[in-house]
């Protein structure tokens, strides 16, 4: 199959800029500003948190990154590699993270491309000449440089016909997982109420009258100094970080402390049960229960241990609670600031006030949650099946294996 160069067949390919003088240039109303993160599934996302720029920075200092109806985005830092169709006529701009592909005229459909962009070998050719482990940025020109084979335009589009229905059943079952979510927090607050206003009147209790009553049940890991990546060893006691709070992933593993280390650190272990808390970072407050069965080891420095007495407060209520909009909202959006966003000191979140109903409520929530959690798990492999499907289709679309 012949393959073209991407930038010789298009009429443009640039990026955004992001306006010189930022808060001068943002306001509350105007023509939307895209950032990578408007870029997602296939489309333009516009949601709470977009951006808007004045019309004399769109025509003057951003003319040249005017997006217009059929533009091909594609992100070119942080994520890298995800694509969207613009489909509107109304007035967009974009940030330096973004790319814009106009096609013009040329044979190539916007599809098609969008489809070859996630393939493994575009992947692989973006990814030639990288310096470091992982890419954080694209370059324009790896972008012109692109390689695409291109099949008779009628084929093209048959193609990108085939993978869009898979995506679509892909999407969909995505969705229905969303779904999922949204209900076990529609049951919450059905049941409970919004945490912070408690509008029920539930009893209000501080974190130490709701875990257990033993060193260390409040526990923020050690000081970075404590765990040095050269004391690591190649297996041994497990190193919880925050990747494991974020994705609730519990086959991850990385680093190992030996047995001296480990009973030197021991009052930061975590045990199955135990909760741990993202402390730092834009996913503050993410949380995950250590699951039975999971290895020994201790938390490291970016992590928050808690030890609930279940007689008191149940591990999925407090999670819950704990992940209610308005709860973290009210107690940490004020600790984000300009810089990095980092958990309050443990003396004001030991003064944060948790509604506590009655304890055979909060197992009767757990146990509806528990059941949702079923339903969700077998969409779970629904999805797992629709992903391989999709990935076996979008790489023998690409070796002329689709007829």
């Amino acid at each position: 199959m012949i393959k073209v160069e991407l930038g010789k067949n298009v009429n443009l390919v640039t990026k955004g800029t992001t306006p010189t003088t930022l808060g001068k240039d943002f306001t509350s109303s105007g023509v939307k500003f895209l950032r990578a993160q408007n870029v997602i599934n296939g489309k333009v996302l516009i949601n709470e948190d977009i951006l808007f720029i004045n019309d004399k920075t769109h025509n003057d200092e951003l003319k040249r990154s005017q997006i217009k109806k059929g533009d091909v985005l594609l992100t070119i830092a942080g994520t890298i590699g995800r694509t969207a169709i613009v489909d509107t006529d109304e007035e967009l701009n974009c940030n330096q993270a973004v790319a814009i592909i106009r096609l013009g005229d040329s044979k190539i459909d916007k599809r098609y491309l969008c489809h070859y962009i996630a393939s493994n070998d575009a992947q692989e050719q973006f990814n030639k000449g990288k310096v470091t482990a992982t890419i954080s940025n694209l370059s324009l020109e790896q972008v012109k440089k692109l390689k695409i084979p291109l099949p008779p335009l009628d084929q093209q589009k048959k193609i990108a016909n085939i993978l869009d229905a898979a995506d679509a059943y892909r999407q969909k079952t995505k969705a229905l997982i969303s779904k999922y979510d949204e209900l076990t927090q529609s049951l919450f607050l059905d049941m409970f109420g919004d945490p912070v206003k408690n509008e029920k009147g539930w009893e209000v209790k501080t974190i130490e009258a709701i875990t257990k009553k033993e060193k260390g049940a409040i526990k923020r890991g050690p000081f970075g100094g404590a765990l040095k990546k050269e004391i690591f060893v190649e297996e041994g006691y497990l190193v919880y970080e925050q990747y494991h709070a974020l994705n609730n992933d519990f086959s991850f593993e990385r680093y190992y402390i030996n047995e001296e280390k480990f009973q030197e650190l021991k009052g930061f272990e975590v045990k199955p049960g135990d909760i741990i808390v993202s402390c730092s970072g834009v996913y503050l407050g993410k949380l995950a229960i250590i699951p039975n069965g999971a290895k020994k080891g201790i938390i490291n420095q970016a992590l928050l241990k808690l030890t609930l007495d279940q007689s008191k407060m149940t591990n999925h209520f407090f999670t819950f609670h704990f992940s209610q909009k308005s709860f973290r909202e009210t107690f940490f959006d004020a600790n984000r600031g300009a810089g990095i966003p980092n958990f309050p000191p443990i003396s004001d979140f030991k003064r944060f006030p948790f509604i506590s109903p009655p304890i055979d409520l909060q197992n009767q929530f757990a146990e509806r949650v528990q059941s949702i959690e079923q339903q969700k798990a077998k969409t779970q492999k629904s999805l797992e099946k629709a992903e391989a499907l999709f990935q076996s289709l979008l790489q023998r679309a690409f070796k002329g294996e689709l007829n």
